[in-house]
């Protein structure tokens, strides 16, 4: 019984981390959708929610709900990098708030995986709301590229 070595395709890479990300008890509580996938790119969008509302005299969204999108659709992106096995964690992921997302509008991020070394991955981030020339917040972060186990025999 052989490991198996070679890389997934593409397609099956997408697969699975959709399927990931779907299966996430809390990515399902937040609502989080995948809208894109592939290729070390990621889109999910968090439509907004009372149940996310961090200040309750503005309506506005809490930064952890933001900070949670950001870290789901950058191990998304992570996860479809060519160069990357499809499994990965959060090593570190710095988030910038820029603003703070309108009441009421959904909230999307893109993420790319841009480089990939032998066990990270790095990735690039971005959210906004219906204002997608002024970002709600950008984040760098570095993930763990989780690779096969090689043959012992």
């Amino acid at each position: 019984m052989g490991e198996r070595t070679e890389a997934l395709d593409a397609a099956e890479k997408r697969r699975i981390a959709k399927q990931f990300i779907e299966a996430l008890p809390f990515a399902h509580s937040l609502k989080m959708e995948v809208q894109d996938i592939g290729e070390g790119v990621a889109v999910i969008a968090m439509p907004w929610s009372d149940d996310l509302v961090g200040d309750p005299r503005t309506g506005v969204i809490h930064g952890g709900a933001v900070s949670a999108l950001m870290d789901t659709c950058g191990g998304a992106a992570v996860m479809t990098h060519p160069e990357a096995p499809a499994g990965t964690a959060t090593i570190d992921l710095r988030i910038d708030y820029m603003r703070p997302a309108a009441p009421g509008q959904l909230i999307v991020t893109r993420a790319e995986c841009f480089h990939v070394t032998r066990s990270v991955g790095f990735v690039r981030a971005s959210a906004w709301d219906e204002d997608e020339e002024r970002p709600v917040a950008t984040a760098a972060g570095a993930f763990t590229i989780e690779r096969p186990k090689e043959a012992t025999t």
